[in-house]
């Protein structure tokens, strides 16, 4: 039975920033399944959790509802935060892909300005796309245009210096190390600065 003292498992969820739907979660049976994720016996996850394993079965089999300290020992013992907790994915399957790309093996693609590496091109229905690019552009002028297109995208400078146009900031120099995070419907544009060309690391969100 669940201790009138202290908040309601709907309580712990809307304080926690979980939503609304969290009041038709079977959070026993949340439990049981993370659990089993992990391969856990019922004493592990007890352990991780600091909690007695009698409490914890009874959490699972839906015959306690447990306090807030318990949900806050759940969450830590499972490595999770605790909107996950009581949030079950939206998609449970686990597709387990994997793609390695071994160093200058990926699909190459050249423009008048870059030198496009495509990884992980084996993979198709990506979310993102990452490719490693060489600048080959030492001015403005060299492109048509700005570079723009959908979703958001990150870039990192490997090795050289650059300088990172954008359509509504200012110009920005940028070397190894470097890296920004933008909109990648805004125009954009590189170049190199560098005595060599400078290669950075792209990686587009799709979709």
């Amino acid at each position: 039975m669940s201790d009138l003292n202290q908040p309601s498992i709907l309580s712990v969820a809307r304080a926690s920033g979980a939503t609304e739907t969290v009041e038709h979660l079977d959070l026993g049976l949340r439990v049981r399944e993370l659990r089993k994720a992990r391969n856990w016996t019922l004493e592990q996850a007890a352990q991780q959790a600091g909690l007695a394993r009698s409490t914890l079965s009874k959490i699972e089999n839906g015959q306690m509802s447990p306090t807030f300290d318990a949900v806050r020992k759940l969450a830590t013992g499972l490595n999770i935060s605790i909107p996950q907790l009581f949030t079950a994915p939206k998609d449970a399957r686990v597709l387990g892909r994997r793609s390695v790309t071994r160093a200058g093996q990926g699909k190459r693609h050249i423009t008048a300005t870059y030198e496009h590496e495509i990884l992980a091109g084996d993979i198709t229905q990506k979310a993102m796309l990452p490719y490693r690019a060489t600048v080959r552009a030492r001015a403005m002028d060299e492109f048509d245009g700005w570079v723009r297109h959908d979703g958001e995208e990150f870039m990192y400078v490997l090795t050289g210096a650059i300088v990172f146009y954008t359509e509504f900031y200012e110009p920005v120099d940028m070397r190894r190390g470097d890296s920004s995070y933008y909109d990648a419907t805004m125009g954009h544009n590189v170049i190199s600065t560098s005595d060599e060309d400078a290669v950075i690391l792209w990686v587009t969100s799709l979709g």
